[in-house]
């Protein structure tokens, strides 16, 4: 029931925190505080009998006790257009690039995730162009990834990249903490390729209230949701959850809560489990994709936030030095986009190079107008994986100073290639050209019978020597 009661006094303030007292309030409701700073809207975070603790959005700064508070019986809520498509906000949904207020239907923020009985299993691939990510740790429709990474690693870049070639229709970018330059560079790269008019940005800069950062997941999946019930695929792609879990972090510290490991709020799993599990594939509309960053300080995989994201997850891509690394790196779901079709009609041991070529475009055409993979995916996954595996080896021994073989000397070989052409995050090739490159440089580095590939697929694939 609405509360129009208006309460003219704060009993304690403490950062962007303030609590009063106060009768009919809900959870999550939205109140306007009204001081000699100006007005601004707050949530109310804590119920305590008639003791209600609220979140001012802006901070506390300029707001004294004689503030006047009056609940406004709702919830946070998002405005929804198709208009948001190429802008920008903040954590509040205040635009952000100067343009104007997005009017449409109101969607409130944080609501539960979507009832099982609506979902449907996974079994679409969401194409990158990425070669570590499309060929060896495929990204599924309705998947939630982390991309666990070190302070310092391009993250960011690879986002943006992801959100330049992703299949999807609609790219949804989530920031937390981030530098005003980092967010001027997402929206310059996006701009010059085109690809802004299918994003929405929510950003959180580092000089922006505490308060916007905690807001930027919820605001990002309800308008996700919108998008995906209309029958979009959608990507969400959000940097960084460790400063949305520090929020909650800094929050929970000044409500004076009883920490738990490092000082993070009790119910931190459960705060993360609420954002990731919005990734659904709906049953009869489109999807939701959630790929998030997780910085790991001092790169410890087993701090509270990457430790707990881990549990929730189905997978994890690993960015160190600069590239997603193909072991620790793992999609769970994988399997279910990766077993492939064969294109019966080309037969490449007969055909010109200009033959060759066309039936190459009219192969690509085809496995992406089918959106499924080829039928080598997983041989040639497993077998440059065990290779990469056996060359990391070899460089141990190259280290210690022991003598290299004939075959020492083709690993080491292969693996350069493998990092060069397959690795760096600056490749950007379809798919199918991934696995014809993946079939060149087997063949660059080993014979047919090296690889341990089932003759009918190698005859099938196995390049010809020109």
């Amino acid at each position: 029931m609405f509360n129009n009661k208006v309460y003219h006094k704060i009993d304690a303030l403490a950062g962007s925190v303030a609590t009063l007292r106060a009768e009919g309030v809900r959870y999550n409701e939205i109140a306007e505080v009204e001081s000699r700073a100006g007005t601004s809207l707050a949530q109310v975070i804590k119920l305590d009998g008639a003791n209600v603790t609220l979140q001012i959005f802006a901070g506390a700064r300029g707001v004294d006790t004689a503030a006047r508070v009056r609940f406004l019986g709702e919830t946070m809520r998002v405005p929804f257009s198709q208009d948001l498509l190429g802008r920008a906000f903040t954590g509040a949904a205040v635009p952000r690039d100067g343009g104007p207020a997005i009017i449409g239907e109101l969607s409130p923020i944080g609501q539960p995730s979507v009832n099982p009985a609506k979902r449907i299993m996974p079994h679409e691939m969401v194409r990158t162009n990425i070669p570590m990510i499309d060929l060896f740790n495929s990204l599924v429709k309705s998947q939630k990834l982390p991309i666990f990474a070190r302070a310092g690693e391009p993250y960011n870049e690879l986002l943006a990249r992801i959100a330049l070639q992703a299949d999807s229709d609609v790219i949804i970018i989530g920031g937390m903490g981030l530098k005003h330059d980092d967010y001027l560079k997402f929206r310059s790269t996006l701009d010059r390729s085109g690809a802004l008019a299918k994003t929405v940005m929510f950003v959180h800069t580092a000089a922006d209230p505490i308060v916007e950062c905690m807001l930027v997941p919820d605001v990002s999946l309800a308008v996700a949701e919108k998008f995906a019930l209309e029958g979009k695929d959608v990507l969400v792609l959000l940097t960084d959850m460790t400063s949305f879990a520090d929020a909650l972090k800094e929050i929970a510290i000044t409500m004076e809560q009883i920490p738990s490991n490092r000082g993070y709020p009790g119910d931190l799993y459960s705060q993360l489990a609420a954002r990731y599990e919005k990734a659904v594939d709906f049953d009869g509309a489109g999807s939701i994709t959630i790929l998030a960053v997780t910085t790991m300080p001092g790169d410890d995989v087993t701090h509270p936030v990457p430790d707990n994201t881990g549990y929730i997850t189905e997978g994890q891509f690993y960015l160190k030095n600069g590239r997603i690394e193909p072991f620790g790196s793992l999609s769970r779901l994988k399997q279910q986009v990766n077993k492939g079709k064969s294109y019966s009609t080309l037969q490449r041991s007969v055909l010109s190079q200009a033959e060759a070529a066309e039936s190459a475009e009219k192969e690509r055409a085809w496995f992406r107008e089918h959106n499924t993979t080829r039928e080598d995916h997983r041989t040639i996954m497993d077998a440059m994986i065990k290779l990469y595996a056996q060359y990391k080896e070899t460089v141990e021994k190259q280290s210690m100073g022991f003598r290299m073989s004939d075959w020492d000397l083709k690993l080491l070989k292969y693996g350069a290639d493998f990092e060069r052409e397959m690795m760096d995050l600056s490749v950007n090739i379809d798919l199918i050209d991934a696995l014809d490159l993946g079939w060149k440089i087997l063949a660059d580095n080993f014979e047919r019978d090296e690889v341990g590939i089932p003759s009918k697929m190698s005859e099938k694939y196995w390049p010809k020597k020109k």
